[in-house]
């Protein structure tokens, strides 16, 4: 290893140095041991290669050595080509095992990667609803991206850039105390000039580069907020172009400049050390030729101990800083081990039932809910807040009870935040009920298993969410084993037969982020398509006609004929022509039901729900009043 790759390890290890350091937790260690346990036999080798290949690093000086003796002291040429054909095979071992250790370490790295990426995208999918209404999405994926890379960095390279280096160090120091004590001590004693500035430019350098990482992370969510679909419609309609490049323009400006800066801290660091480190052999060169001419030390040991200084260097400042290196090793770790940590509020029983076969009641008996506080399904770093709202939410349903019998039809009205929508996701399990049960075919849902309830249930929400694939892709979702007939019949029964067999690759095209290719209407109705292509037996309709135009409506209200014909229903609307022919009308008020009966019932009750009948008649004219086809 040359000088000037020295220098580069002292000044990583320098600028490592100055990250967080945390006490040392055995807990954490006995965690990592228990993901390495099935990589143990690939990390023994990889240990053992790295030894080996410490230990081939010194014998080519020595050898070297022995080949300047045998020259100066008039040896035949044989044992000179015996030992220059050593050195060839030693660097060609050297070759060969440092392919093996980059296969091994790559191998280990990579396979400690998926298993801890695997286990935490595993975890967070167990997580509730309310986990990823307060966490930041990309503090989340960080987790999964930096810290998981963070920690594999441990076995990969920490782990054995501690043993080869020790090893290392230690050969070369036995060697270079066997043929001069006087120059080995010289070259520790020049160390300290060597580390001492990379420990000091270290930090300027590494609160630099924290300085750049924070600036590239706010142009990163900058522009993650501006160039989504919704976010580059704000900025055209309300925002100042001028003023938000000028913004966007300062903060590159400056990552430029601290590029710049560093780029000069790092050459003229490169530059000093190279010049202290040929000052240090020109001194065991000067030392060693002395000794040499007096006679008390070979010509090879001078050249062998010139050649083992550059060995020395890089191996005593890389363990100088290798606490650090395992330190910022265990926080990625415990990163990672954080979110681990949290425990989903949903739990699955070990004996977890199927929903019985056949029709299908939906029953609501006493439930009480209120939503947990933040302290109990987020973490402070993944919502970016010094400490978590203890607080809880407040219970937000009280006593609710209904049953919709197989088959019927159960609405839910009223007010906005009323609890409505808290409702809808107590039957799938979003959440727990705190009191009371929720059951599915009478069973406690907290007794079934989640595949059974998702194939039992399905839901059709205000927003009509899509993933960024193809139309089949996003289909295929409620159900994979779906045929091509059954894809096109769900899209003929949801009115989107023509539009999809218009689009430029039919089922293969691309409907976009969150679906912003297609119209508000077209993303509901094939929202409705995936719900049809389920065949699930219970329907939850949340305000899935809330959003929409008169046009856009009547075409989804077709389509959602089709999606409840059959099926027991609980829906949930805003305007109440969508609900007339509800089996029964719930109408909720601050989390309880204040009144239930049919249209023509609670009209004739004149309470709540004939109140906001008139109010919203009253205020949209004479076009609600006329009949309209419902969902029921």
């Amino acid at each position: 290893m040359n000088m000037e790759v020295t220098a580069w390890s002292s000044l990583h290890s320098a600028m490592n140095a100055q990250e967080g350091r945390r006490p040392f937790s055995r807990a954490t260690l006995r965690r990592i041991a228990a993901f390495a346990r099935p990589h143990r036999s690939r990390i023994i080798r990889f240990l053992l290669v790295s030894v080996a290949t410490a230990l081939l690093a010194v014998a080519t000086p020595v050898l070297a050595g022995q080949v300047v003796d045998s020259i100066v002291e008039g040896d035949d040429s044989g044992t000179v080509t015996r030992l220059a054909l050593l050195i060839a095979l030693i660097a060609v071992s050297e070759a060969a095992l440092a392919l093996l250790t980059r296969w091994l370490s790559a191998t280990l790295g990579e396979g400690l990667i998926l298993d801890l990426r695997t286990a935490v995208f595993d975890h967070v999918q167990r997580m509730p609803v309310a986990f990823f209404t307060r966490t930041r999405t990309g503090a989340l994926v960080s987790r999964l991206n930096n810290d998981v890379i963070g920690a594999q960095r441990a076995f990969s390279n920490t782990l054995s850039g501690v043993v080869s280096n020790l090893v290392t160090l230690l050969l070369t120091l036995a060697v270079m105390l066997t043929l001069s004590w006087q120059i080995t001590l010289l070259a520790l004693v020049l160390l300290p000039v060597f580390v001492v500035p990379a420990r000091r430019l270290g930090s300027r350098m590494a609160a630099l580069q924290r300085e750049a990482a924070g600036h590239n992370a706010s142009m990163g969510t900058r522009m993650t907020e501006r160039f989504s679909a919704p976010g580059a419609t704000l900025v055209k309609l309300f925002g100042r172009p001028a003023e938000e490049s000028a913004a966007f323009a300062a903060r590159a400006g400056r990552v430029r400049d601290i590029g710049v800066r560093t780029a000069m801290l790092q050459s003229t660091f490169i530059t000093a050390l190279t010049l202290v480190s040929a000052l240090a052999l020109a001194l065991v060169y000067g030392l060693g030729g002395h000794y040499a001419l007096r006679g008390s030390l070979e010509p090879g040991a001078v050249v062998a101990l010139a050649l083992l200084l550059t060995r020395l260097y890089a191996p005593l400042t890389a363990l100088a800083g290798a606490r650090v290196e395992v330190m910022s090793a265990l926080v990625s770790f415990e990163r990672v081990f954080e979110i681990l940590d949290l425990k989903p509020l949903i739990a699955e029983k070990p004996d977890a039932r199927r929903v019985p076969d056949g029709p299908v009641s939906v029953e609501f008996d006493g439930v009480s809910f209120g939503y947990p506080s933040a302290d109990k399904v987020s973490l402070a770093s993944l919502e970016e807040v010094a400490t978590l709202d203890a607080r809880g939410g407040g219970t937000v349903l009280h006593d609710v009870s209904f049953r919709a019998e197989p088959g019927q039809t159960v609405a839910l009205v009223g007010s906005s935040g009323a609890g409505k929508s808290t409702v809808a996701q107590l039957l799938p399990r979003l959440y727990d009920a705190d009191s009371g049960t929720v059951r599915l075919g009478g069973v406690d849902v907290r007794d079934l298993s989640a595949d059974s309830i998702r194939a039992t249930l399905g839901m059709v929400t205000q927003d009509g969410h899509l993933f960024h694939e193809s139309v089949r892709a996003n289909l295929l979702l409620a159900r994979p084993d779906a045929s091509e007939e059954d894809i096109w019949d769900a899209l003929r029964r949801s009115r989107l037969e023509g539009l999809v067999a218009s689009l430029p690759d039919g089922l293969d095209t691309i409907v976009g982020e969150r679906g912003y290719r297609l119209s508000g209407g077209e993303r509901q109705r094939l929202t409705i398509a995936r719900l049809l292509l389920a065949r699930q037996r219970v329907v939850i309709l949340d305000e899935a006609t809330a959003h929409l135009d008169s046009t856009s409506e009547a075409a989804v209200q077709e389509a959602l004929a089709e999606a409840l014909e059959g099926r027991t229903a609980v829906v949930i609307a805003h305007r109440l022509s969508t609900v007339r022919a509800a089996d029964l009308i719930l109408v909720v008020e601050a989390g309880r039901i204040v009144e239930r009966g049919t249209h023509d019932e609670l009209l004739a009750l004149e309470g709540r729900y004939a109140q906001l009948h008139r109010t919203q008649f009253d205020r949209r004219g004479p076009r609600e009043t006329e009949p309209v086809e419902s969902v029921g």
